[in-house]
């Protein structure tokens, strides 16, 4: 019984360990680079739990559900865009990839802030594109 256990196990014993990156003392742009992604993964992923919670509130309203889905899909392109000409300067150099994604986090914290105020709105806002709770 002990030897199916350890198989089942095997895997994860063998699998590489990760490796924690201390990103308040990045001194190699590798790890400076590594460190922006993270960021951003952070920011998208606070991003993307307040647009679900925004949609959920809209889905007595499909119209301005659908109208939210464009105006996203619409920010997500001059996100980017935005962010190729930010770093345009660098690019092809490895400085890139932390110009690039510095820039998308900042956009994409700005969008975090406009949607936690969406969600902060009260009932009968008539200003506000989401109904309160």
């Amino acid at each position: 019984m002990h030897s199916r256990f350890l198989l089942a196990l095997a895997p994860f014993l063998f699998a590489p360990m990760a490796h924690a990156v201390d990103c308040d003392n990045a001194t190699d742009q590798a790890t400076m680079n590594q460190c922006a992604s993270q960021q951003h993964a952070a920011a998208d992923k606070e991003l993307n739990v307040l647009y679900q919670q925004i949609t959920s509130r809209l889905k007595g309203n499909p119209d301005s559900k659908k109208l939210l889905v464009g105006a996203q899909r619409s920010w997500i392109a001059f996100r980017d865009a935005e962010c190729k000409f930010s770093a345009s300067g660098v690019e092809g150099g490895s400085v890139y990839p932390l110009i690039y994604s510095n820039c998308v986090t900042e956009l994409t914290k700005a969008r975090v802030q406009t949607f936690k105020t969406y969600l902060k709105c009260q009932e009968g806002d008539l200003g506000c594109p989401v109904p309160g709770v």
